[in-house]
């Protein structure tokens, strides 16, 4: 079944179930009422009994992380951070902006290890980063050529709200 998005599985507080099951089993309770008091399935008690039979109590200690090891090291990661906060531009950029593609480029050549753009967010998150926009403007943007697009066209193509009483396109009341 799983845990639902987001939600990280807390695996001390599930080693300490699976060795009150063994506590269980060791009083001789059987495998359904085990399943019953810890509020689990009856599949993953005969699979901690079977653990239990095969192994003992080492057999239920807890397995480490869930998932995928990451494939850069928290020096790797330091690496990567001290590089990104030197900029783009140090790096031969035109632009003072990193976008994934960039970041992924920085990744491989620091570290050997090739990410796709689309995951390089999840690595700028861990590292505390986030998607911001560039505080610059453009040089040619004309203020007053905004103003008077936003004072004089923009109320011509906003679209009004209809009159009262005025009839639908598609109306399906009856008159």
């Amino acid at each position: 079944m799983g845990n639902a998005a987001g939600v990280r599985r807390d695996f001390g507080e599930l080693e300490q179930r699976r060795m009150k099951a063994a506590s269980l089993f060791q009083r001789g309770v059987s495998q359904a009422e085990v399943a019953r008091q810890l509020g689990v399935g009856r599949s993953s008690v005969n699979r901690w009994a079977q653990l239990l039979k095969a192994s003992g109590r080492a057999g239920l200690k807890k397995a480490g992380r869930a998932g995928r090891k990451p494939r850069l090291q928290a020096a790797e990661l330091a690496a990567v951070e001290t590089a990104l906060k030197r900029g783009p531009q140090e790096l031969g950029y035109e632009a003072n902006l990193w976008t994934a593609p960039r970041v992924a480029r920085l990744i491989e050549e620091l570290c050997g290890v090739r990410y796709h753009p689309a995951h390089v967010w999840r690595i700028l998150g861990r590292l505390g980063w986030s998607c911001q926009r560039p505080v610059g403007r453009a040089l040619e943007r004309d203020e007053q050529a905004i103003k008077r697009w936003k004072r004089y066209r923009w109320p011509q193509l906003k679209k009004k709200p209809a009159k009262a009483g005025a009839p639908l396109s598609s109306s399906t009341r009856a008159d």
